[in-house]
């Protein structure tokens, strides 16, 4: 690798502590959003309740960016890497409902999904500088 593409990367491992950070925040502050969801947002037909979907992604996502900010790698990561691609947030038929049915309501939690999503392409795009050159 370069030594262009290795800050790149370290830049980008940077970001991904750093948004590991914020993201532990923002969930704390995301506390009432949550209450209203649990009242408001009644599990439907679907797999898993809108809760349950932010939760998967979190504990995946965090697990993912820990295991980045302590090794530096993660572990089997042509499988995370695939998960990661596949993992979209939007693509969550409950997510995406709530995120776009809630017009100015639950603004905490919308922000909260934004920044796991953007947590998952940053890791990707960290996990893809091994395949450059």
């Amino acid at each position: 690798m370069s030594e262009a593409v290795l800050n790149d990367k370290e830049a980008t491992k940077n970001h991904i502590v750093h948004l590991l950070d914020e993201l532990k925040i923002v969930y704390q502050n995301t506390q009432r959003d949550r209450k209203k969801i649990v009242a408001n947002f009644r599990p439907s037909n679907e797999e898993f309740s809108l809760l349950e979907e932010i939760e998967l992604l979190t504990v995946t996502l965090r697990g993912y960016a820990n295991q980045i900010q302590v090794q530096g790698w993660i572990t089997n990561e042509t499988k995370a890497i695939e998960q990661l691609r596949e993992m979209r947030v939007f693509r969550i038929p409950v997510i995406v409902q709530f995120y776009f049915g809630s017009n100015g309501k639950y603004e905490q939690m919308k922000g909260y999904i934004i920044m796991l999503d953007y947590l998952r392409l940053l890791m990707l795009e960290y996990l893809q500088y091994e395949h450059v050159n």
